[in-house]
């Protein structure tokens, strides 16, 4: 029996994936279960298991878009497994004639050898590039439309012994969708940014006292993500624009805090979900943070997952950035930008005394965002960071550690 392999669907919304890569090859035999290839979707990239044993068949090329639905493989059920290595035989069969050795044809120079075709010669042109630079793969040397798409423009003059490189690789379905997303948030939203500092003493001091009884009690470190997330909480609560969104001429409100992390997985920048944020607590944070990143790193990490949110953090600071101004990811409103922390000197009780700053961004669509509204999130944000016993902690930190 023949089995026709289909392209499922990785989740609401998506009608095509691409074929990233194939895990095995053409008359391979497969095991149930075994991951056959990777598929890109404009939101993740996911694995595709063999849903029957048996030897493969690929109908499509990697790089192919393929509709939902649409058939992938063929898989020859009834084939039995090979014994041994399931590679194909090398040795020539006593009834194969041996196959003569191909011989390299010597190219001629004639008038033709580097000379452009009328397409190739418009397309040299518009880079600026000379036809004498170019070696043609044409007949007798003659450059043809292809040599001149891939020909590079020259970048000065090269080294007597510098290796100089190109490669021309399409860009994942996933790669391409954030790139069309982020453009489309430049062209389509108000998007401003506002800055502040903040001092991150206190916190610091909390790490210090509580951090070896929080991973003991818990079995998650005590980060600054818990910390962020519920003074973003407790901001969205005081100023719920900055947790809406704009949907054609109608302004949707949100009653909860679903806040979106920015994780860094093997495919790229991912943006699983904390649901219901607002009910968690430093140790309902953490544990989730973990989980979601540890299902980032390994490929894991589901649509639903990642599907959602009313307002995003992400956290440039650990690969080193000090400033930036990070990009609203629609349909959201806002998005807060951490970065690197620097012991920086500071203004304390009136003396100069060194301290660990912070500096953070809020991103946000001035369509629904109001300037007030904007500033009063940040502080807001800053003011639970440098006081987050009284403001995150209702004066009991070893309660609200302890939860």
């Amino acid at each position: 029996m023949v089995l026709e392999m289909k392209v499922p669907s990785p989740g609401e919304s998506i009608t095509e994936v691409e074929i990233a890569t194939w895990l095995v090859e053409d008359g391979d035999y497969v095991e149930k279960d075994q991951p056959i290839a990777e598929v890109d979707s404009d939101k993740a990239t996911l694995e595709l298991p063999a849903e029957e044993s048996g030897i493969i068949t690929l109908q499509a090329e990697e790089g192919d878009a393929v509709a939902v639905g649409a058939v992938v493989c063929l898989i020859d059920t009834a084939a039995e497994k090979p014994e041994g290595s399931s590679a194909t035989p090398t040795s020539t069969s006593v009834n194969e004639a041996p196959k003569a050795t191909p011989v390299k044809e010597e190219v001629t120079s004639t008038y033709a050898t580097g000379t452009a075709s009328p397409a190739a010669k418009k397309i040299l042109a518009e880079k600026n590039i000379e036809a004498s630079t170019i070696k043609g793969t044409g007949k007798a040397g003659r450059i043809t439309k292809e040599d001149a798409v891939k020909a590079i423009p020259s970048m000065g003059t090269m080294p007597e012994d510098g290796a100089r490189g190109t490669t021309r690789k399409k860009m994942s379905m996933l790669r391409r969708k954030v790139a069309e997303r982020l453009v489309a948030v430049k062209s389509e939203t108000a998007m401003l940014t506002t800055f502040n500092e903040v001092n991150m003493q206190p916190i610091f001091d909390l790490r210090a006292q509580y951090k070896e009884d929080f991973k003991a009690n818990h079995g998650v470190g005590l980060g600054f993500m818990s910390f962020f997330t519920l003074a973003v909480v407790r901001a969205l609560k005081m100023y719920p624009d900055v947790n809406s969104m704009i949907d054609g001429d109608f302004k949707i409100e949100h009653d909860f805090q679903d806040i979106s992390i920015a994780v860094s997985g093997p495919k790229g920048l991912m943006v699983p979900v904390i649901r219901n944020a607002e009910k968690l607590t430093f140790r309902g944070v953490e544990s989730e943070v973990k989980r979601l990143a540890i299902r980032a790193r390994d490929g894991q990490i589901t649509i639903d997952e990642m599907t959602g949110g009313t307002f995003t953090i992400t956290n440039g600071g650990v690969f080193g950035s000090m400033l930036s101004t990070p990009i609203i990811n629609p349909p959201q409103s806002g998005i807060l930008g951490m970065h690197n922390i620097v012991n920086r000197p500071m203004a304390v009780n009136g003396a100069v005394v060194i301290q660990p700053i912070m500096y953070v961004a809020l991103s946000y669509d001035h369509r629904i965002i109001d300037g007030r509204e904007s500033v009063g999130f940040l502080v807001a944000v800053k003011e639970a960071l440098e006081n987050p016993v009284e403001l995150l902690m209702d004066n009991n930190p070893t309660k609200a550690l302890e939860m």
